[in-house]
């Protein structure tokens, strides 16, 4: 019995576990390092006969006992001191090894004496319970521990109820080794591998609890150090009825029969807590999903296991356990039923050979993805799996697994599948015909290896049995937990440290003290000191008289006071104290703004530069006194001052007509301005990604994350200019460090997805990609409960997610073409918008802005440029920061669910990330269920409009408009398309369609400008006027009041085209277009002098309309004034 015993520990099979009632078993002697444990005392103990029993304890580990402490008496507080010490020797080379040591715990049962009566020969003993010792810590590294376990009654002991005070019976032990038993090897390269078998939900309905026994067995399979694998076994699960969910928290449990206690199954501190569905790493984890897991699992029948098997990987093991993942991917996880024989008593009862030759029935198997344990730091996968019949070329063609783990395998448990036999010897294997049979099907199918294809496929009614599972739905809920991952994941930490060694943060340059603006405040400061000073000594002289005479004082007696004031200040020394006071500012307006700090070399040198800043003291002291003692004089007209905002439109609108050197000026303007604003940097970046010239754009995008390193977009768009200049290192940090700071981004994880596949690494790719397509999901689910949109008065605002963050998207409220009605009303809405404006500026105003344009001249005429998205201004609110200002919802129009491609596609697409884009739109192609959507036609349409292939951009258009007839971008893009293409007669049509859709398109800004553009072509001036209202009113620049100055002259309401060229002038006083139009207006107006400003500033920017020019000196010509050429 012992030789087959050990035969079968070395087989490589896990024994059949179990306690036994005896000392009969011997341990393999070996030599190893003893482990021992240590039962101090125990407390809370009483006995059947009394409150101060006397026991034992006996301590029993793998099988086997390893001894029995003294026999003591209880005391009458229920403390026992037992001071027993058991041991057994660990020996990694044959006997009890890691692996047993994880998954095999120590049971400490203690057993009370009962007193001898009379004639009695032997003690009679009782046992009272057991104690459950988890020998896990010695496999984690450690030495020794101390623990305090709870002593489980069995069924009937006196321990069910507890001693007064309520407290539980413990145990204190202590276990111990005189060294770590892991090797330094093991401790960095081991592993700990945890697989917890909760149930099998919705099992067939020939399930039945009545009749014959049935064990019901899982089982799965593991690399070991060796060259078989190691097979993990879950027996004896539970068959129940439906009715109700099983709880949770509910612990978990021992794969060991036999256990005495019944407490003493649950493994300490170990409980399944479940989680939502959607959260799972199965198969069954979608929302459609909910409704069938939710009858499944409280209505239908289930079988219950709840057990947790552990298995010590050895760093070869974890090596061949990763490799077998990346190479199969799916795990077999075997499910069976065995029927349970009662074993004969009687040592001359036989078995039937028919007995032993029982087959599998209900054979099946679930295929378990094992990839997200080579996600970086993933430890743990739970989820609900699918269970199939277990079909021989299925199996192998899904996890490349030749052998089943119950037939082919483990036919022993098939022979001890007896009642009251589980520690019985084990007999020799037998196998029945059907399973030779299978045998032969099995050798076929490794023909496969030499690409020989199978002869004969089985027929799909080959496993009938099997196939009651998929009729029934059948799935196993599993969980594989590792105690380290496989593939360590990057801390957050070390991920900013690597970004902020890429790109030093810059923080924000302090003010200066000093400076030039600081030198002339303190010089105005003095200046006002030192006239009150004077004010003062004036009326200390002087008060009474000016008192007297009021009003009355003539211009003698002022010349005579003023004498008397300048005698009293040289007599007094205040004059040189006045003078002493103010020479310090007046040396620091020398240094700080003048920048003289060395001797002068010449004499007139000298002199020049006293007159000079003779010239500005005295204005600044001018300035001063004005501002202190104003007069009735009227101060110039103040300079208008366009905002950030403002400026980023004009340079939106400068690249749509393709005047590059323009719109860089306006970007530039706005750096100037706020070189601190991260968002500025970024728009900067996005237009020098349109020009192509991605050195310049990584340097914004850079200087943006310098600015703040935990800004996600500046760190995604600089990983994505490391993937175009082929910096594959540095661009995994950025966006492994994006997806750190913001794990819920969906752009973050998929361009980390799409970085991946370019480096090839497929398991990285999807495990990106199913944590965007999870992110986008717990964000719909929210929406889903309205915390995302809400509803207005008259229309409906959207959330959207634009490219640095969450904006606000433009309102969906239909605006009509209607014409309000009568002049007067048409004239009260051009006053309502030249209200709206808060700086007004006079057109003959000289230039002031300060930029420097290449080219000044700003037209309207066609560009190749797709328009991108820029916003309507809103009534509600007048200020609105850039992000919001400049990328409205790109989902304006449809509520269909999106991809996370496409979602990705809408921010490079918005950032100019043309040359990225493309690999995104394959996934979209090979993701989208039912084929290409409509908005993956329009990205198509966008590209190629950018490429000016106006044949291919027609093409997706018409693709776009079968899928989606009423979609407002299909129209304005096809108007774009045929704008560009100089049919302006097609364009008008489709620009008036996307007009009059009750919901915008993304964009409308250029669909106003030039729609309005083909009215004034067409001499519609009427329509051309609404239709630059419409625009001024919902973003007004410089073109859209020019082109309503232009509707409003030809339809000769001059009032108001000269206020709509003053609007458009104070914008952008740069365009020559709007000084040619002032000048006609300034010439019919009769104003010769204005007329000349506004001609000279017409031919200073070089206008290039011929016929206008001519018309002007047809004018000029007309009424004799305003060429001063003449």
């Amino acid at each position: 019995m012992r030789r087959l015993f050990h035969n079968y520990v070395y087989r490589g099979q896990r024994r059949p576990e179990g306690l036994c009632s005896g000392a009969n078993m011997e341990q393999v002697a070996s030599t190893g390092k003893p482990v021992q444990i240590t039962v101090a005392k125990g407390y809370e103990l009483k006995g059947f006969k009394g409150d101060t029993p006397v026991t034992f304890i006996r301590a029993e580990f793998n099988q086997a006992v390893l001894g029995d402490s003294a026999k003591i008496t209880v005391s009458s507080e229920g403390t026992a001191v037992y001071n027993f010490t058991a041991s057994f020797e660990f020996s990694p080379e044959g006997g009890v090894t890691l692996d047993d040591l994880a998954h095999k715990p120590v049971f400490l049962t203690v057993t009370e004496v009962l007193p001898k009566e009379k004639k009695q020969k032997d003690e009679k003993t009782l046992i009272l319970g057991q104690a459950v010792v988890d020998l896990l810590p010695l496999v984690e590294g450690e030495s020794s521990f101390e623990t305090m376990v709870p002593l489980h009654p069995v069924t009937g002991s006196p321990l069910e109820v507890p001693r007064p005070g309520g407290k539980q019976c413990t145990l204190e032990v202590k276990v111990s080794v005189a060294e770590t038993l892991l090797t330094t090897a093991q401790m960095v390269g081991g592993n700990l591998l945890k697989v917890t078998l909760e149930a099998a939900y919705s099992v067939p309905e020939s399930f039945i609890p009545v009749g014959p026994l049935q064990n019901y067995m899982a089982g799965l399979q593991v690399p070991s150090s060796g060259e078989k694998d190691y097979p993990i076994f879950f027996k004896n699960g539970t068959l129940k009825l439906g009715g109700e969910k099983e709880p949770v928290p509910r612990p978990k449990k021992w794969p060991i029969a036999n256990i005495l206690a019944p407490g003493a199954t649950n493994i300490p501190d170990a409980f399944i807590v479940g989680g939502p569905y959607e959260e799972e790493d199965g198969e069954l984890n979608h929302p459609e999903d909910r409704e069938f897991r939710n009858q499944a699992e409280s209505i239908k029948k289930r079988i219950i296991w709840d057990l947790e098997s552990r298995c010590y990987l050895d760093p070869s093991a974890v090596v061949s356990f990763q490799k077998r993942i990346a190479d199969c991917r799916l795990w077999p996880v075997e499910i069976t039923r065995v029927p349970l024989v009662i074993q004969p008593k009687g040592k001359s009862a036989k078995f039937d050979k028919t007995d032993d030759e029982s087959p599998l029935s209900f054979h099946g198997v679930a295929y378990v993805s094992m990839v997200p344990l080579l996600y970086p730091g993933v430890k743990r996968i739970r989820g609900a799996f699918h269970v199939y019949p277990y079909l021989d070329n299925a199996v192998y063609e899904k996890t490349k697994c030749l052998s089943s783990l119950f037939r082919d395998t483990g036919h022993h448990l098939i022979q001890n599948n007896k009642i009251g036999g589980i520690n019985s010897p084990l007999s020799k294997p037998v196998i029945s015909r059907s399973l030779k049979e299978d045998k032969v099907q099995a050798s076929s199918i490794k023909s496969q290896n030499s690409d020989t294809p199978l002869e004969t496929e089985p027929p799909l009614n080959h496993n009938p049995e099997g196939q009651q599972y998929v009729e029934a739905g059948t799935y196993i809920v599993l969980e594989i937990q590792l105690d380290k991952a496989l593939v360590p994941k990057r801390m957050p930490e070390e991920l900013a440290r690597r970004v902020k060694e890429l790109i030093p943060p810059r923080p924000p340059v302090s003010r200066r003290i000093g400076g030039a603006q600081k030198a002339v405040s303190d010089y105005h400061a003095q200046i006002k000191n030192i006239s009150r000073a004077i004010l003062d000594e004036y009326h200390r002289m002087f008060g009474k008289q000016v008192a007297k005479l009021e009003n009355d004082i003539d211009s003698e007696t002022l010349v005579e006071q003023k004498c008397q004031l300048n005698y009293e200040l040289n007599c007094s020394g205040k004059y040189f104290a006045f003078k002493e006071q103010l020479k310090h500012a007046v040396v620091k307006i020398v240094r700080e703004k003048y920048l003289r700090t060395t001797a002068f070399e010449s004499q007139e040198e000298l002199q020049t530069f006293i007159s000079e800043l003779y010239v500005f003291l005295v204005d600044q002291m001018h300035i001063v006194l004005n501002q202190t003692m104003p007069d009735d004089v009227q101060g110039a007209v103040p300079a208008i001052h366009t905002t950030t905002e403002q400026l980023r439109l004009f340079a939106f609108e400068a690249e749509v007509n393709e005047n590059f050197g323009m719109a860089a000026a306006y970007y530039e303007e706005r750096l100037a301005r706020e070189p601190q604003n991260l968002e500025h940097w970024l728009d900067y970046g996005a237009f020098c990604l349109l020009i192509e010239d991605n050195i310049k754009a990584q340097e914004c995008f850079r200087k943006a994350l310098s600015l703040n390193q935990n800004h996600i977009h500046s760190l995604l768009l600089c990983g994505v200019l490391a993937v175009l200049l082929e910096n594959y290192e540095q661009a995994e940090i950025f966006f492994e460090d994006a997806t750190c700071l913001e794990p819920t981004s969906v752009v973050a994880w998929t361009l980390l997805g799409i970085y991946y596949e370019i480096q090839n690494n497929g398991i990285r790719m999807e495990m990106a990609f199913h944590e965007a397509f999870k992110q986008q999901q717990a964000r719909i689910m929210k929406q889903s409960t309205g915390t995302a949109e809400y509803v207005e008065e008259g229309g409906k605002t959207e959330s959207s997610f634009g490219p640095w963050g969450i904006t606000n998207g433009s309102s969906t409220i239909a605006i009509k073409m209607e014409a309000p009605p009568g002049p007067g009303a048409q004239l009260s809405i051009l006053d309502d918008f030249l209200e709206e404006s808060s700086k007004r500026m006079s057109y003959v105003q000289e230039p002031v802005l300060s930029v420097t344009p290449q080219d000044p001249a700003v037209s309207q005429r066609p560009s190749n440029l797709f328009v991108k998205e820029i916003p309507e201004k809103r009534e509600a609110s007048k200020s609105q920061d850039s992000s919001m200002f400049l990328h409205p919802s790109p989902q304006g129009v449809s509520q269909s669910p999106t991809t996370i491609f496409m979602e990705t596609i809408h921010f490079l697409m918005k950032v100019n990330a043309v040359q990225y884009v493309h690999r995104v739109l394959a996934h979209e192609l090979l993701r989208s269920q039912g084929g290409p959507s409509c908005e993956y036609y329009l990205v198509l349409a966008q590209i190629h409009l950018l490429k000016k292939d106006f044949p291919k951009t027609e093409e997706y258009l018409q693709q776009a408009a079968q899928m989606d007839y009423l979609n407002p971008n299909v129209w304005s893009l096809q108007g774009h398309l045929n704008f560009l293409s100089g049919n302006h007669a097609e364009a008008k049509a489709c620009y008036e369609r996307t007009v009059s859709f009750v919901v915008d398109a993304s964009e409308m800004h250029f669909v106003f400008l030039r729609l309005g553009h083909i009215y004034l072509e067409e001499k519609e001036y009427e329509k051309a006027k609404k239709t630059y209202l419409q625009a001024c009113k919902r973003s007004p620049s410089c073109l859209t009041w020019l082109g309503l100055g232009i509707a409003c002259y030809r339809l000769e309401e001059i009032t108001e085209a000269e206020d709509a060229l003053s609007e458009a002038n104070a914008l952008n006083n740069y365009n020559a277009e709007v000084w040619a139009y002032l000048a006609l207006v300034s010439l019919k107006a009769g104003r010769q002098l204005e007329a000349e400003q506004a001609y000279k500033y017409t031919m200073k920017l070089k206008l290039k309309d011929e016929t206008l020019l001519a018309e002007i000196h047809m004018l000029q010509e007309t009424f004799g004034f305003g060429n001063p050429s003449f």
